[in-house]
């Protein structure tokens, strides 16, 4: 009995020579493009751990790809700063963590309504949503600045986490990913045994979409995570700075003398996104090609 691999063989044996040749011409050059495009990715993150290595003296010199070893005095010069470095770190995962997890949960039921439901203004209201998507956040920052203030919320986390409640990009893609994996009929005969609707939702929709939960988490952490401008215009107080306000401290006059230890706050701020992506990639790339499912 053949084997799959003997299969394959007598089959690219039909396969006339020209064509194997320009297949196999044609993924070389996909995997060439591809290695190029891996190295232009990953190079700006290899030399800014790189420069995190290096002396200013040595970083003054000129590019290099080989790791110093000033590692250790960068770090203790970036821990002598009279900024709270460590208490920044801890307020980003705070705020991170806690509107990721009010977008994943309030979005995945604004997508559920869309797709269980049926009702008058459906279609409208999903057209102002996608509409809200297209929508730049700077051109809402005035009013929404002058909203916090008059609510008596200026310089707390408050606004930088409730209004994560509200992300149209994180609906669309529930929306899409309840469209090519979620079936009614768990929830026709959930409801026939007596369930209520939020019973449905938190104990057979949510543990459905868990692959998309978890691509979303990571979208929802990233993008809080390098928040730089919303911190910046309500927090005021030194011991309330996000991580991105610590680290842009270190490009004032005060501290670009220490080009390593700079090079090191700006890697850290990196480091916790990369062991995100490493640990969950398979995650992500499943549940982006599944949310990208048409309707």
């Amino acid at each position: 009995m053949n084997t799959q691999a003997e299969i394959r063989r007598e089959a690219r044996k039909q396969v006339p020579l020209s064509q194997r040749i320009k297949h196999t011409a044609v993924q070389t050059v996909i995997y060439i493009f591809c290695t190029v495009m891996l190295l232009v990715c990953v190079l700006p993150i290899w030399l800014l751990f790189v420069d995190a290595t290096r002396s200013t003296t040595e970083i003054n010199q000129g590019m290099s790809l080989i790791p110093s070893g000033y590692f250790a005095m960068n770090w203790g010069t970036l821990m002598s700063k009279d900024f709270p470095l460590i208490q920044a770190f801890f307020n980003s995962i705070v705020i991170s963590f806690s509107s990721t997890a009010l977008s994943l949960y309030f979005s995945a039921l604004t997508a559920y309504a869309f797709v269980a439901y049926r009702y008058r203004g459906q279609n409208v209201l999903y057209s102002i949503i996608l509409m809200l998507m297209m929508i730049p956040g700077q051109l809402s920052m005035i009013g929404f600045y002058k909203l916090v203030v008059d609510l008596g919320l200026y310089d707390t986390y408050v606004p930088l986490i409730i209004p994560a409640i509200a992300a149209p990009g994180a609906v669309f893609f529930f929306k899409q990913y309840f469209n090519a994996n979620f079936s009614k009929d768990i929830v026709e005969a959930a409801r026939i045994d007596g369930a209520n609707e939020f019973r449905i939702y938190n104990t057979m929709v949510i543990p459905s979409i868990i692959p998309a939960i978890a691509t979303q988490a990571i979208f929802g952490i990233v993008g809080s995570w390098n928040n730089y401008m919303g911190p910046l215009m309500l927090i005021t107080t030194t011991e309330k700075y996000t991580f991105p306000m610590i680290v842009q401290l270190l490009k004032t006059d005060r501290y670009n003398t220490d080009l390593g230890a700079m090079a090191l706050g700006v890697f850290m701020t990196i480091v916790p996104l990369l062991v995100i992506y490493a640990i969950f990639s398979k995650v992500i790339i499943n549940g982006v090609a599944i949310g990208g499912g048409k309707e």
